[in-house]
């Protein structure tokens, strides 16, 4: 999920939103690509290589200036969320195989861009209060509840890993204003496609 608002967000494009930046490890898949579109699958093995995962993914969404990101947006198809709303190393939250158990409050409005969406933006509407179960980088079990825009940000990334994209939550207003930069992502993804070789 982005971190800046419609009016303060830098010009992107689909290709430098791709590049990998120094130490990344990863870059953002971007819609309409159909990795996007697969529920995750859990987690099952945890150890050291699922940690370099979570570093590199904290590394690309920091480098891409999100406050979100799911595993399916950097290609891989597992049930991880990493995400930090601050900046600050200390409040890095990293929630492998979450399930949202509670989404309740009143439901707001909110502009959200998505790393995978460069420079879209959509009005969101959603409850102000979610409460997750999952697991942290070690499989040790976690309980979380969450309010306000922390919550906004679990329930979008929390989205991606059941493959329900910001295209799905925009209303028919938001479609038709971003009817050409959407149209555009889907004639690069179609372009990319026919210049990759087929597998064999």
């Amino acid at each position: 999920m982005e971190d800046t608002a419609p009016d303060k967000a830098p010009e992107r494009t689909a290709k430098n939103t791709q590049e990998t930046a120094p130490g990344a490890g990863f870059s953002v898949v971007l819609y309409p690509n159909p990795i996007l579109r697969k529920p995750a699958k859990p987690v099952t093995a945890f150890g050291q290589e699922l940690r370099e995962t979570v570093s590199a993914m904290l590394a690309r969404m920091r480098a891409s200036e999100g406050v979100g990101l799911a595993a399916p947006q950097v290609g891989l198809n597992q049930r991880i969320l990493v995400m930090n709303s601050t900046g600050a190393p200390d409040d890095d939250l990293v929630l492998v195989n979450p399930t949202l158990i509670e989404r309740s409050g009143p439901e707001t409005l909110f502009d959200e861009g998505c790393l995978s969406f460069p420079a879209i933006y959509a009005q969101v509407r959603r409850p102000d209060h979610c409460a997750v179960e999952a697991q942290d980088q070690d499989g040790n079990p976690i309980s979380a509840s969450f309010d306000g825009f922390l919550s906004r940000v679990v329930q979008h990334e929390y989205d991606h890993l059941e493959g329900v994209l910001l295209v799905d939550r925009m209303s028919p207003a938001d479609k038709l204003k971003n009817k050409a930069a959407l149209g555009e992502l889907i004639e690069a993804h179609r372009r990319e496609r026919a210049s990759t070789p087929a597998e064999r």
